[in-house]
């Protein structure tokens, strides 16, 4: 970046220094062809030639005027200033185009490594949407699995109430034995394990079911997570392989190029 800003001053110093040489041979040019075209009147005039006429201290030497020896000395003057521009114009062309051509180059390596790292980038991140997604994948089904359990322990937990009706129905009928018969025999004790029994399976599947539901619930928000790492991911992509990479292909080469390569030389509309 040195060099380049560096350079661009000199290369502004320069087209300043063209310039002032080039002003100097056209005025130089244009009082050369003045005094031709006056000399050439000169040349023409003879005796005959009209308006020709006698002229108050004709034989005089202007002020101003130089001897020949100033007037080669001037002319060779601007011919070597601009010769001596022009040289250094081309050597700082030359230098130019060197900077230019590397520049292009270190710009198309970089062009490169971005171009790869971006590959790379997509790559991952298109791995890692891939394996998000496979974890959705079993999540899901772990969500159909867990819904199809605790379908099965609400039905298990309702199929409890109609033994459980009826035991009670059993106990609370048979407190209506008359006298003796009220008896605390074997069936009254069955009856009464049963009833603990079945209110102990009854409170084990609840249980079961509390958690299963809660797990459930655990696998949505999983599941929700998950397809929102997705869906940052997926946008990811978009914007890197769609945005970013079809911006950089959009770019077109410059004039004279080759895959980036600077072809030298000025351009045709350059103002020195």
């Amino acid at each position: 970046m040195a060099l380049l800003t560096r350079t661009l001053e000199e290369a502004s110093e320069q087209i300043r220094m063209n310039r002032s040489a080039k002003y100097n041979l056209e005025k130089d040019l244009k009082d050369k062809f003045v005094a031709l075209t006056i000399d050439d009147i000169c040349f023409s005039l003879n005796n005959n030639s009209p308006n020709i006429r006698y002229s108050e201290n004709a034989v005089r030497i202007e002020p101003n005027s130089v001897s020949l020896e100033d007037w080669l000395d001037f002319s060779s003057t601007n011919v070597e200033k601009a010769d001596k521009q022009r040289n250094n114009s081309l050597m700082l062309k030359a230098l130019v185009d060197r900077i230019l051509s590397q520049t292009a180059n270190d710009l198309c390596k970089q062009c490169d490594v971005v171009d790869t790292a971006f590959k790379n980038g997509l790559k991952d991140t298109k791995d890692a949407r891939d394996k998000l997604a496979d974890h959705l994948a079993k999540v899901m089904e772990e969500i159909a699995s867990q819904e199809k359990n605790i379908t099965a322990l609400e039905k298990a937990i309702l199929d409890q109430e109609g033994p459980a009706k009826v035991a009670h129905t059993r106990l609370e009928t048979r407190t209506h034995r008359p006298n003796v018969e009220l008896c605390r025999d074997v069936a009254q004790y069955r009856l009464m394990k049963e009833v603990q029994e079945i209110t102990h399976n009854v409170a084990r599947l609840k249980e079961t079911l509390a958690q299963a539901q809660a797990e459930l619930k655990g696998l949505h928000r999983r599941q929700l997570a998950l397809q929102e790492e997705i869906q940052v991911k997926e946008n990811t992509i978009y914007i890197d392989e769609v945005l970013c990479m079809q911006m950089r292909k959009s770019i077109p080469l410059r004039d004279g190029e080759d895959h980036g390569v600077w072809a030298g030389g000025l351009r045709p509309d350059a103002v020195c």
